[in-house]
């Protein structure tokens, strides 16, 4: 399969960032662009995977003394839903919805609410990864 070339647009949205955020880093020289066929610019799919990558690595979402977790996201809460004993959060965390169960007394003694600011950390040993339609 060959890696796409993405426009600005695809780029950003991948991103969780605006079209203007990508011209900026672009113009910066933060970001490399060719012009493609139809006279546009573009972003290689490998230059945007390192790109990201590197703002990853260069943004962590917190301190914290020790954790097993390697993906970590942080985001807003967006809707807290409690019954007697367990709660489901959902976290906007840039482009991605998280949506996490957990005891009603753990979002409880959290203080999750709308609104709220947390850290999703993420640890699976089933991840499905599937290729988008071009």
């Amino acid at each position: 399969m060959r890696v796409p070339n993405l426009r600005i647009s695809e780029a950003a949205a991948l991103l969780g960032v605006s079209d203007d955020t990508v011209r900026r880093w672009i113009d910066q020289g933060r970001l490399h662009a060719t012009v493609s066929e139809n006279g546009r610019k573009a972003v290689d799919g490998k230059e945007l995977a390192a790109f990201v990558q590197h703002l990853s690595e260069s943004n962590e979402p917190g301190v914290t003394v020790a954790a097993s977790a390697r993906n970590r996201m942080r985001g807003i809460v967006t809707r807290v839903l409690k019954d007697g004993v367990m709660a489901q959060v959902e976290m906007q965390a840039g482009p991605f919805r998280v949506v996490s169960l957990m005891s009603r007394e753990a979002a409880d003694e959290l203080g999750l609410e709308v609104g709220s600011v947390a850290v999703a950390s993420i640890k699976s040993t089933h991840v499905v990864v599937e290729i988008p339609e071009a």
